[in-house]
């Protein structure tokens, strides 16, 4: 078994997939900015990819690092994001790291968001320095936690009906958390992974509307009636999220400018070397509804 470093060890994707590796029998660092007030599995270290010294330490010893972190709160995230990614190709290749495993976007690179732009311009980036790196690129994941899910279940949550802009019928196709979690956890150190790109799904190609109709039956019973229209500004559509759920003008914008691209998985390469059929949406679905029924009732 290999020595891991994850980062972003207290995120929506760190803090689940820190459990399923030392599950597999690995060494876990969980890298975070405050380790003193980390309370999960895994030693905790401490580091902030925006500060190349501070990853010297955490990286030491380390065979394969994940790179879950970034910048999409911030205004300025494509700056920041590729400066940390330089900082953290440069300090594993120091290291002697044998593999990075990030997690990006799925889109057509003809035709990208800022946000799908960036994620691909730290892919080139952390392979810069030559340590292999495995790329899994998704679209929406769904779980408790994640912040593209949680635009969906606080919209049907909070409003009795829903003007939507054009975008909500393009097309993409959500995977659920439990699957991305298995999909990291099964490229770690194996050698049919190093230096390749995979796309991740579930089986299932929606519409954002389709996926709020299923959220809706799943997550407060009944139907939200749905009207789109063609004219709503990205600009205006995540100021009207800001109201209605608690994610922050800058995230959703940032967010939406991706949903007017279609994103849909178009290989599936990963089950070469991560067999397994994938959940379906509405069973993802179930499965964040109970994870967050399940957090309430031990908070």
């Amino acid at each position: 078994m290999s020595n891991v470093l994850v980062t972003g060890a207290t995120g929506f994707i760190g803090r689940r997939l820190v459990p399923a590796l030392i599950e597999q029998g690995h060494e876990v660092r969980a890298m975070t900015r405050r380790p003193q007030q980390y309370d999960g599995p895994g030693t905790p270290v401490g580091g902030d990819t925006d500060d190349r010294d501070s990853l010297t330490e955490p990286l030491a010893g380390i065979d394969v690092a994940y790179y879950l972190v970034h910048s999409l709160d911030d205004a300025d995230f494509e700056r920041k994001d590729a400066q940390a990614a330089r900082n953290f190709a440069a300090a594993a290749a120091d290291a002697g790291v044998r593999q990075i495993v990030y997690m990006g976007g799925l889109g057509d690179d003809g035709d990208l968001s800022a946000h799908l732009r960036s994620r691909r311009e730290v892919e080139s980036l952390l392979a810069g320095t030559g340590v292999p790196v495995t790329v899994l690129r998704a679209a929406i994941v769904v779980g408790h936690g994640g912040i593209s899910w949680e635009i969906t279940r606080q919209l049907v949550k909070n409003l009795p009906a829903m003007i939507v802009p054009k975008w909500a019928a393009t097309r993409t196709q959500p995977i659920a958390l439990d699957d991305v979690v298995r999909y990291l956890a099964g490229v770690a150190d194996q050698d049919l992974a190093l230096g390749r790109t995979f796309e991740v799904g579930g089986p299932d190609q929606l519409t954002y509307i389709d996926m709020l109709r299923v959220a809706a039956e799943i997550e407060v019973g009944r139907r939200v009636p749905i009207v789109k229209v063609p004219v709503l500004s990205p600009g205006l559509s995540s100021r009207w999220l800001a109201l209605v759920t608690d994610v922050d003008v800058t995230t959703g914008r940032n967010l939406i400018d991706s949903m007017g691209i279609e994103v849909v998985v178009r290989e599936q390469s990963i089950r070469e070397v991560v067999p397994g059929e994938p959940l379906g949406y509405e069973e993802a679905v179930r499965r964040a509804a109970a994870d967050r029924a399940a957090a309430e009732t031990s908070a």
